[in-house]
C-alpha cells in the first residue's frame, strides 16, 4: 500500500502487481473471515466436507498462502523508496514524511483491527517499514543480503517451534502432554468447545466481537516479533528490485522470463512436494507444523519475486488488464479495508452471521466476486477522483491538510 499520486507520477508496473496482490491476499484472509481460527492452517479443523475443501486448502497453501503477504511486504519496501525519494526532490524531510506515514497508517490499522477484523496487517507494516526506513541506503547487494539474514532469523523461529513440538511428544510430562493439546487446538482439531464459544462469538453481537478484537490486540503486536523479521527481510527484497530496475521497467524481459521460470518452478515444486508429503501424513498436526508453518517460508522467498516477474510479463502497461490491475493497485488500501468492510458483514452476527456455515472451497465464490467487484469499481473511481477513499484519508492526515479528491477532467475508461 503506498502513498497514492496522480497517474503521471506513479510508476506502473508496481501498481499492477500491487493490484494482483491486493486481490490474492483475499484468498487466505477469507479463512480467518469465516472459519474457526486454527482453520486456516488445519483443513482438518473446520470446512472439510467434501474432496474440494481438501482441493482448496491444497491449492491456498501451494498458491497463496504467505505468498502474497509476502508479495505486499516487496511492494511496501519498494513503496517506502518512492515516497522517501520523492521527499527529497521536493525538499521535505524525509524521515518526517516516512514517519508521520507511518504513524497514521498504524492508526488506521489500529480502528481495522478494533472495529472490523483482528487479522489486520497495517500496524504491522507500520511497525517494520519504520525499521525498513533506516536500511535505505544499503546498496542492492546489501538489500539483498540483509534480507536473507532477516528472513532466516523468523524461519529459524519457526523451526524452534517444530522441535519443541516433537520435545514434547518425547517428554510426555504433564506439562508436555498441556502444551501438546494447545498446540493440538491451534494447529490441529480443537477442542469442540473451543470451537463452540469461537463460532457462537462471531455470529454473536458487534459488541461481543469489538470486545474480542480488541482484547487480541496484544497478540496482533506480539506477531511483529513472530514475523516482523520475515517481513523486514521481503520489503529489503523490495527495495532492492526498485533500486536494480526490475519494478521500473528496466529488465529485458528475458531476465524477467528468467526469474519467473526459476522462482515459480522451485517455489511451486516445492511446495508441491510438502503438499503430497503432508496429505501422506494424513495432515496430522506434525505435518502441518513442519510442512505448512516451517519449511514453507523459504521456498516463498523464491516463489515471490517469481510472481513478480511473471506478473510484469503478462501485464504489459497499456493493455486494458494492466490497466484495470493498476487501479485495483492504486486503491489497495481502500480494496485492503473494503473487503474487510464485505467479508465481515457476510460472515459476522452484525451482519448475514454466515460464520462457519460454509465448506472450505465454497468460501472462494465471495472471493471471486469481491475480485470482481474491485476490478470493477477502482477505475471508474480513478477516472473521477485523485485517490482511493482510504488513500485520500490517509494522505491527508500524514499532510494535516486535506488533499483535492476530484480530479478535473474525467480519464476514459478502458
Amino acid at each position: 500500500m503506498t502513498d497514492p499520486r496522480p497517474a503521471i507520477d506513479r510508476i506502473v508496473t508496481l501498481d499492477v502487481v500491487r493490484g494482483v496482490a491486493v486481490m490474492g491476499i483475499l484468498f487466505v484472509n477469507i479463512l480467518g473471515f469465516a472459519l474457526p481460527d486454527a482453520a486456516r492452517l488445519s483443513p482438518r479443523a473446520w470446512g472439510l466436507e467434501r474432496p474440494a475443501d481438501l482441493w482448496a486448502y491444497a491449492m491456498t497453501m501451494v498458491a497463496f498462502d504467505g505468498k502474497m503477504r509476502g508479495l505486499f511486504s516487496f511492494l511496501f519496501g519498494a513503496s517506502l523508496l518512492l515516497v522517501v525519494d520523492r521527499a527529497q526532490a521536493g525538499g521535505a524531510d524525509p524521515a518526517a514524511v516516512h514517519s508521520r506515514r507511518m504513524a497514521w497508517l498504524f492508526v488506521l490499522g489500529l480502528g481495522h483491527a478494533t472495529l472490523l477484523w483482528s487479522g489486520d496487517i497495517l500496524m504491522h507494516y507500520a511497525l517494520v517499514g519504520a525499521v525498513a526506513y533506516t536500511l535505505r541506503r544499503l546498496s542492492v547487494r546489501r538489500m539483498v543480503a540483509f534480507g536473507i539474514l532477516f528472513a532466516a532469523i523468523t524461519w529459524l523461529f519457526l523451526g524452534s517451534i517444530v522441535l519443541s513440538y516433537h520435545a514434547m511428544e518425547a517428554a510426555r510430562t504433564p506439562a508436555a502432554i498441556q502444551g501438546l493439546r494447545d498446540v493440538e487446538n491451534g494447529f490441529g482439531i480443537p477442542a469442540p468447545a473451543l470451537l463452540a464459544g469461537e463460532i457462537a462469538l462471531f455470529r454473536g453481537s458487534y459488541a461481543g466481537i469489538f470486545h474480542h478484537n480488541a482484547g487480541e490486540l496484544p497478540t496482533t503486536l506480539f506477531n511483529v516479533l513472530f514475523i516482523g523479521f520475515e517481513t523486514l527481510g521481503y520489503m529489503l527484497f523490495g527495495m532492492a528490485a526498485l533500486r536494480s530496475g526490475m519494478l521500473t521497467g528496466a529488465w529485458p524481459r528475458h531476465r524477467l522470463r528468467r526469474w519467473a521460470a526459476t522462482g515459480i518452478g522451485i517455489g511451486a515444486a516445492g511446495h508441491g512436494g510438502l503438499a503430497l508429503w503432508m496429505f501422506s501424513r494424513g495432515l496430522d498436526t506434525g505435518a502441518i507444523l513442519a510442512g505448512a508453518f516451517a519449511m514453507a517460508p523459504p521456498l516463498r522467498a523464491i516463489l515471490i519475486p517469481g510472481y513478480a516477474a511473471a506478473i510484469l510479463l503478462l501485464a504489459r502497461p497499456g493493455g486494458a488488464i494492466a490497466a484495470r490491475l493498476a487501479a485495483v493497485g492504486r486503491m489497495a488500501l481502500s480494496n485492503y479495508l473494503a473487503s474487510s468492510i464485505v467479508m465481515c458483514f457476510v460472515f459476522y452476527g452484525w451482519g448475514l452471521g454466515q460464520f462457519g456455515r460454509w465448506p472450505r472451497a465454497a468460501l472462494y465464490l465471495p472471493v471471486l466476486a469481491m475480485c470482481g467487484l474491485m476490478l470493477a469499481w477502482s477505475a471508474p473511481w480513478l477516472a473521477r477522483y485523485r485517490y482511493g477513499p482510504f488513500e485520500w484519508l490517509w494522505r491527508s492526515l500524514a499532510r494535516w491538510q486535506w488533499q483535492t479528491l476530484r480530479v478535473r477532467s474525467s480519464v476514459p475508461l478502458r
